[in-house]
């Protein structure tokens, strides 16, 4: 069956967005980001065509502060690196899995969609961000993660390039429209812009 896996944190004030907390305060971050994931998990855990998983950094032995997570599967993110928690939270499962970030707010269901039928004829699909990383990343065979994400530069405009150079040479990857993850101020600033511009 497909998997969706949403990675997230508690949304607890001073631990999440701490890049854009410190433009805009730590209660102004935990609000953005409780209300962004509240819409994500809304936006995405009705559908049928997949099965949900919340994956949350840390521990999460109540659901209190996971805004609308009733649809979801919660689990446990594993330790280390973004590299090795994505590699582990890929390897739970069998059969067409994406794995997408909690800070994306134009992510909508037909992104989901779009990349599911993107893994029909790809090994592989990345969602590429507009700061050089990516916004998703979807597996066909999902065990096969491993190698995909060593030696990543993680949280630089590097990331997708080097998860790019790692494929196998035999593997096919296909890139979705590039999105905005909001990581500090001036992300949050052009976001609000765009949107007035509409």
């Amino acid at each position: 069956m497909r998997r969706l896996i949403v990675f997230a944190k508690v949304p607890r004030v001073g631990a999440v967005k701490t890049r854009l907390a410190r433009d805009i305060g730590s209660v102004a971050a935990w609000v953005w980001y409780r209300r962004t994931l509240a819409t994500l998990l809304h936006r995405l855990g009705r559908d049928r065509r997949w099965r949900p998983i919340l994956a949350i950094a840390g521990p999460h032995r109540h659901r209190i502060g996971y805004p609308r997570a009733q649809f979801w599967v919660v689990s446990r993110q594993s330790r280390g690196d973004l590299g090795r928690r994505m590699t582990a939270a890929f390897a739970g499962g069998k059969g067409p899995t994406v794995l997408v970030g909690s800070d994306i707010p134009d992510l909508a269901s037909s992104h989901i969609i779009q990349s599911f039928q993107a893994l029909g004829r790809s090994q592989v699909v990345l969602g590429p961000a507009t700061d050089g990383g990516f916004w998703l990343v979807g597996l066909r065979h999902p065990r096969r993660s491993g190698r995909l994400f060593r030696a990543v530069r993680w949280s630089t405009p590097f990331a997708l390039a080097d998860t790019l150079a790692n494929l196998d040479p035999r593997d096919s990857a296909t890139l979705l429209a590039p999105l905005a993850d909001l990581d500090d101020g001036n992300d949050l600033r052009t976001w609000r812009a765009r949107g007035d511009a509409h």
